[in-house]
């Protein structure tokens, strides 16, 4: 069988300003270059994401930096589509904060949590401004073994580059872990830089920018996991309608 080549839905409200935007067709071609992982790559600005149907058929949904979003609930649906139905998820910087943020409203129940970039005067801030602005800092995030974070990156430590001022507001820690959220990285301070959902066939966010590694000519780990992931998600949807339209013939 001949597989479809995968969708990938990259919701973010595009811009030339924003350098990890910039890096995003480069490394799409670094993909099928050099590791053979061809995706049919899409935009999809955040007022258009939370349409009904607007990531149907997509194989992977990859919410990218560039926040504040012209459309917080477009941002918070994408993310709320990928993890109910089980689509790879890829978030990097305002991606991770607002998947934390999905999280805190969609699953433990926090329906006033709030981003204090968008809402700074009210409470409820899951998401916060870091003690130490990140903007144009480079540092080592220690990786926990054992987990979809380690297995993407193949290590256990690594040296990333930020574009951020705002992080996860470490009162809240305790409750998304109860409700099955994984940290998974996290700074040489033990700042969480990396999030996971175990349960989830591929649900991976960073507050770093996987995007702007390197000088742009080779993916990064975490973006081939992504593709990889698109790649078994495609031929699993196509296996299954193949079943399906089987079954019909043998009816």
């Amino acid at each position: 069988m001949t597989y479809l080549t995968p969708r990938v839905a990259l919701v973010g409200d595009r811009s030339p300003a924003v350098r990890s935007h910039a890096r995003i067709p480069g490394l799409l071609d670094a993909l099928a270059e050099q590791d053979q992982l061809v995706l049919d790559a899409y935009w999809i600005p955040t007022e258009d994401a939370g349409a009904p149907g607007a990531l149907d058929g997509f194989d992977a949904v990859w919410l990218l930096p560039g926040s504040p979003y012209r459309s917080e609930a477009g941002a918070l649906a994408a993310v709320r589509t990928a993890r109910e139905r089980g689509i790879p998820f890829l978030g990097t910087c305002g991606g991770f904060q607002h998947a934390v943020l999905e999280y805190a409203r969609d699953v433990c129940g926090i329906t006033d949590a709030v981003h204090g970039e968008e809402h700074p005067d009210l409470d409820q801030q899951v998401i916060v401004p870091l003690s130490c602005s990140l903007v144009g800092h480079e540092g080592a995030v220690e990786i926990t073994p054992g987990t979809l974070a380690e297995r993407a990156l193949g290590a256990t430590r690594t040296q990333e580059r930020y574009h951020c001022a705002y992080g996860l507001n470490t009162d809240y820690l305790d409750r998304l872990r109860a409700h099955g959220l994984r940290f998974s990285g996290a700074d040489e301070s033990g700042q969480v830089r990396v999030l996971e959902l175990p349960e989830h066939p591929f649900f991976l966010a960073s507050l770093f920018q996987p995007e702007l590694s390197g000088d742009g000519t080779r993916a990064h780990p975490m973006i081939r996991a992504l593709a990889a992931a698109a790649v078994a998600h495609a031929a699993g949807a196509e296996r299954a309608l193949a079943d399906t339209e089987g079954a019909r013939v043998g009816a």
